[in-house]
């Protein structure tokens, strides 16, 4: 192996470890614990090594979004091949997505909430954001109406299931009924007759 291949490797598994303490230091405290600081203490690196990396605390989140996106789009993707039809395939992508959320709140505010230095929506788009919102594409694709247009479709059920899991969590909506509401959600968007 030559010197530059092993420096290549040292560095992406810098990286690699920065972005890992970031995610369990935000699960574990919030975003708001995570600082290049105490990233720097946690890895045992000094912040100079930090910002050798990344920029800083925004940068270390788009990372951790862009992570955190081809998890989400791993687990919508099977989700939706499990279901045996359309509408079935659409909630379970929609039930897949907000247990994503619930189950990993501070990745779900790094992806979906907090600012970060992305080029959401565009053809720049890391790969993994495209993945993500692909999957949701193919679920809502085949129950859409004629003459429905996919993408925006798909945006608004998107910011539907956004919408429960952001009311849901800041106790704006009961927890109990978020079953119902998301049964109410998927009927709106694939009624049975679409099956």
């Amino acid at each position: 192996m030559t010197i530059q291949r092993r420096r290549e490797r040292e560095r992406a598994e810098r990286e690699r470890l920065i972005v890992t303490a970031a995610r369990k230091l935000a699960e574990e405290e919030g975003w708001e614990s995570v600082t290049t600081r105490r990233l720097a203490a946690e890895i045992e690196y000094s912040q100079p090594v930090l910002y050798s990396h990344f920029r800083g605390k925004s940068a270390i989140m788009a990372a951790v979004a862009v992570q955190g996106c081809a998890e989400l789009a791993a687990e919508l993707r099977a989700a939706r091949a499990a279901a045996g039809s359309p509408r079935r395939a659409l909630a379970a992508v929609g039930e897949a997505y907000t247990a994503f959320a619930r189950r990993r709140p501070a990745l779900y505010d790094a992806i979906f909430t907090h600012p970060v230095d992305l080029p959401f929506a565009t053809p720049e788009a890391p790969a993994a954001l495209h993945e993500a919102f692909g999957e949701l594409v193919r679920a809502v694709e085949p129950v859409a109406a004629q003459g429905d247009e996919p993408g925006l479709l798909t945006e608004t059920y998107w910011a539907g299931l956004h919408g429960l899991v952001t009311l849901m969590r800041g106790g704006r909506l009961p927890e109990p009924a978020h079953e119902r509401r998301l049964a109410l959600l998927t009927s709106h968007f694939a009624p049975p007759d679409r099956d």
